[in-house]
């Protein structure tokens, strides 16, 4: 029998019978995948950074320190946040593996350490898993999350619960995009982003992606999750800000042809932080695993050459190390 959608509705322009799907269209066609990896096999791509991946490591990458007790917001590496706010550790869809892959010995492999294991992680409360791919839910870091803080909430987009609740969860939140939830004190949106899921070849777009907006009475911050462009993302900022802190995707975009649909370049990232009023925002998606054709050291540079382009200040949106920390108690002042 064929698998049918439990959480559809057809007032939700997102919905569909068989699972999931974006308001937007799509722009690849049928081929586009074949072609896209013939010519990045032919062109031998990604390039290595400029000076090799030994010296990308040691300049873009430092063990993160959680001294303290203070508010702080944390960038792991990729698209893993950890975020400490009044004693409460928030975790971001956490990859901590060595690939990003359901297979061991294949698959995208990182190629920038972990700014700290499992075993360092303080006491969690919550996690948050924006979607099912593997660069975002890795089965061995959640696995290990859950050995060492089997209580933990965890809060997803819809049609992931089962899969947590397989591995040992006992406490999952499932949201469609514009719901929320209360956990420790924090107030959590699921948000839309323009993505797409499949964790095998049978689930394709049978579970929901998303982004998060995190609110406490001194912070709102937006991680946009894995997202392709859209204007339809300004109605985040319209219903839901403003945002003094966001988080926003500026790595595996290219090439533009095949990527954008999914994937935001660094250009697309600097418009929407101009559309948010400019809050201090982090990048994401980079550095870390080499998922499509541009080089691990390219996003940082881009990322800057838009911001100068834009007349923008170029402190409120540029590349942290990977384990790079924010004390938030002097930016609520």
């Amino acid at each position: 029998m064929a698998w049918k959608n439990p959480w559809y509705n057809p007032a939700l322009n997102h919905h569909t019978p068989e699972g999931f799907r974006n308001p937007e269209a799509d722009r690849r066609h049928p081929g586009d995948l074949k072609r896209w990896r013939k010519h990045r096999k032919a062109q031998q791509l990604p390039p290595a950074p400029q000076q090799g991946y030994a010296h990308f490591v040691s300049q873009w990458c430092q063990h993160a320190d959680l001294s303290g007790n203070q508010d702080a917001v944390w960038w792991l590496g990729h698209a893993s946040i950890l975020l400490r706010l009044a004693g409460s550790y928030t975790l971001i869809d956490p990859v901590f593996s060595g690939r990003a892959s359901p297979l061991w010995f294949v698959g995208p492999r990182r190629k920038t350490p972990p700014p700290l294991m499992v075993r360092e992680l303080p006491a969690l409360d919550t996690v948050l898993i924006s979607h099912n791919h593997y660069d975002h839910l890795d089965r061995s870091t959640i696995r290990k999350i859950l050995r060492r803080f089997p209580a933990v909430n965890f809060v997803v987009p819809l049609g992931m619960g089962r899969w947590l609740r397989r591995h040992g969860a006992k406490s999952v939140t499932e949201l469609d995009w514009w719901q929320q939830t209360s956990s420790h004190n924090l107030t959590i949106h699921a948000v839309p982003a323009r993505h797409w899921s499949m964790r095998t070849p049978w689930d394709r777009n049978r579970s929901l992606w998303c982004g998060f907006v995190v609110q406490t009475e001194q912070l709102n911050f937006w991680f946009s999750g894995d997202s392709g462009y859209s204007e339809r993302l300004l109605e985040i900022p319209e219903r839901l800000g403003p945002f003094n802190l966001a988080a926003l995707p500026t790595g595996a975009y290219a090439p533009q042809w095949f990527m954008q649909s999914h994937h935001m370049d660094p250009q697309q990232a600097v418009s929407l932080h101009q559309a948010l009023a400019q809050p201090l925002t982090i990048p994401i998606h980079w550095g870390v695993f080499e998922l499509a054709d541009e080089a691990l050291d390219e996003p940082p540079q881009l990322l800057h050459q838009e911001m100068q382009a834009a007349g923008l200040e170029g402190s409120r949106f540029s590349a942290w190390k990977v384990g790079g920390r924010l004390s938030l108690e002097n930016f609520y002042r």
